[in-house]
């Protein structure tokens, strides 16, 4: 597969005005390029593979317009909500554009694939795409099915792991993340000196999250690692005990179900969840973990304590596996979109 990489203005400190130049020149620089692409080469259908912003879709708009060969336009993030919820726009003008820009591009895509069944009605919202909406989700990396064999020095890092019953995370230490209420749930279990929550990952959070761990004395609870490649993170995953997600208390999260599910299934651990919706439904029917509601730290801190003292964390994650092996394999999904190619 060829990758092309276009210029972009960079989000700098992540203000308004710096997020809107970002989006924004990405879109305008790579619908020139597919320009010039689409008038000299042919292309069958375009995949947009849409995580944020909305404004990824306008290049295959434009290979649509002068190829008119069909668009799958797989949503998954939800807009303009995401901006409300992840960026904190509420001015309605910007909003009511973005709103725009998401019918534009379902108006103009063959299919909607959703990587989550609670997408459906806010897509509905923006217009009759009944007919076009396909549950189409994630899966994992192919290092979380096929961990690589670690050279001495990733094994190094990975061996300074604390001892004890590991409570992970991996991935982007963000705002959506809710580490406001994780943390607190750490300071319930400061005095139970097994329990170590370790997070893995960086993101705009970090520095708050490690002056929250000095500050309230939690140096021998939470340990942030490091960010590290994404080949580290099987091995990483394989020591801990349990595997945890949250997100905040916020509409629009509880209709997403987050890629990291899919990745803590393939590693056959039990997940502890503090979210609420449709990954809640998932670990639920899964029978993979526990999971309670958005913000209830209490609760979350109670099933660490439970998990910490239980007998079935190995059939917990069995039971994840199967779950992910049946309903959300790559192979699976790429035969499903295989149909749908060749039903167009």
């Amino acid at each position: 597969m060829k990758v092309l990489r276009t210029l972009v203005i960079p989000r700098g400190n992540g203000g308004g005005v710096m997020l809107a130049l970002n989006y924004l020149s990405w879109a305008f620089i790579a619908s020139v390029w597919a320009f010039f692409m689409a008038l000299f080469h042919k292309y069958d259908l375009v995949l947009v593979h849409e995580t944020s912003p909305i404004t990824q879709g306008f290049p295959a708009l434009v290979v649509k317009l002068i190829r008119r060969c069909p668009i799958f336009f797989w949503v998954l993030d939800l807009w303009p909500e995401s901006l409300q919820a992840a960026g904190g726009i509420n001015n309605k003008y910007v909003l009511g554009f973005f709103t725009w820009v998401t019918r534009l591009m379902y108006s103009n895509s063959q299919k909607i694939l959703v990587s989550s069944k609670g997408f459906k009605n806010s897509i509905l919202d923006k217009g009759d795409f009944e007919h076009k909406i396909v549950y189409f989700p994630n899966w994992a990396e192919d290092v979380f099915d096929n961990p690589p064999v670690l050279t001495e020095d990733q094994q190094a890092v990975v061996n300074k792991l604390p001892d004890g019953f590991k409570v992970m995370f991996t991935g982007n230490l963000g705002e959506a993340q809710d580490f406001d209420h994780v943390l607190e749930a750490a300071k319930l279990l400061k005095e139970n000196k097994r329990i170590k929550f370790i997070l893995i990952g960086d993101g705009r959070k970090r520095a708050w999250i490690t002056e929250f761990i000095d500050q309230n004395g939690l140096s021998d609870t939470v340990f942030w690692m490091g960010r590290y490649p994404i080949e580290l993170m099987p091995a990483f995953c394989k020591c801990a005990d349990v595997l945890f997600l949250s997100l905040k208390d916020d509409f629009i999260f509880s209709l997403t179900a987050p890629a990291k599910l899919q990745s803590y299934m393939a590693m056959k651990k039990p997940i502890l969840a503090m979210i609420n919706g449709e990954t809640q439904n998932i670990i639920k029917e899964a029978g993979c973990g526990l999971s309670v509601n958005a913000g209830d730290y209490k609760s979350f801190a109670d099933n660490v304590l439970r998990l910490s003292v239980s007998p079935d964390l190995e059939q917990f994650g069995i039971a994840g596996y199967e779950y992910y092996t049946e309903n959300f394999s790559k192979s699976k999904c790429f035969d499903k979109l295989e149909v749908l190619i060749k039903s167009i």
